[in-house]
């Protein structure tokens, strides 16, 4: 009877991790189909107080499942993005905090054992070594935590180890340009455009690259990515001091349709903000 007793308690034990298990599986596939239906919100209020609970759910099952690849990347994406979105231009101190964990978050995706994961620790020439060795199916988890891994360097110029890690992130950026240059709207060259029109010449910058960046950016997502125009203008037009081409990439998120592309309703409804924003410091910036 005693052996019997233990088996029972033994197979509850067992159901009891099997059944949380389960929760924790059907609440991943949730959250994944809730971050989609968060990009095609309009309304900025409500988006950034679902981020932001989004993000401690996510937290809060990570502690049951660490290794769940789909909760890190949401949850790296999540930081990266509610910082890029609602924090950066406010509250640049908050931000980088916000980068920080989404970098935190990203780096856990990659095997610390592995080839790519150690890489990650050491030098832009180690990174790019490893990620030869990378697939598409890597794609996802190297863009978002280069992206935030990108915030953090970008809102820390005076780190100087921060900004030393600076071109493994562009390695990052670079493979995901090969390997899926259509991914996340052009994302790649998004982001290495915003990289090359972010400091001048003599420190590293190249207005060329950027403006090439950007306008395949812009080709990828048929124009339809607003935020690209955002990044155009504050970073490149900024750089050249073409205030002109400042304000007609402005004029440009001003005047388009939120329906644009229904599916990044949020990411360009975050553009139409930040180019008020931006367009109110021009006289700062010329």
């Amino acid at each position: 009877m005693r052996l019997i007793l233990i088996a029972a308690i033994g197979t509850l034990f067992l159901s009891a991790g099997c059944f949380q298990q389960i929760a924790v599986d059907s609440l991943t596939g949730i959250m994944g189909n809730g971050f989609d239906v968060l990009n095609e919100e309009s309304d900025l209020e409500l988006a950034a107080t679902s981020i932001a609970g989004n993000l401690k759910l996510l937290e809060s099952v990570l502690r049951t499942d660490p290794g769940n690849r789909d909760l890190l990347l949401m949850t790296c994406r999540g930081y990266a993005s509610y910082a890029m979105a609602f924090i950066e231009d406010e509250d640049p101190v908050r931000a980088r905090e916000f980068y920080r964990r989404g970098m935190e978050y990203g780096k856990q995706l990659f095997d610390p054992r592995g080839k790519l994961g150690k890489s990650l620790d050491g030098t832009s020439a180690d990174v790019e070594a490893a990620l030869r060795e990378a697939g598409l199916r890597d794609v996802p988890a190297v863009f978002w935590t280069a992206v935030s891994w990108g915030g953090y360097v970008s809102l820390g110029l005076t780190d100087p180890d921060a900004l030393a890690s600076l071109p493994k992130v562009e390695a990052m950026m670079n493979f995901v340009k090969d390997r899926d240059p259509g991914y996340f709207y052009g994302g790649a060259d998004f982001f290495l455009g915003t990289i090359a029109g972010s400091r001048p010449p003599m420190l590293g910058g190249d207005p060329a690259a950027s403006k090439a960046h950007f306008d395949n950016a812009l080709s990828i997502s048929g124009g339809k990515f607003l935020l690209t125009y955002v990044y155009y203008a504050r970073t490149y037009a900024v750089q050249v001091q073409d205030s002109m081409l400042f304000g007609s990439l402005l004029t440009a998120v001003d005047t388009a349709s939120l329906d644009i592309l229904p599916a990044a309703r949020l990411s360009n409804a975050v553009a139409k903000r930040k180019a008020v924003f931006l367009r109110a410091k021009m006289n700062e910036l010329f």
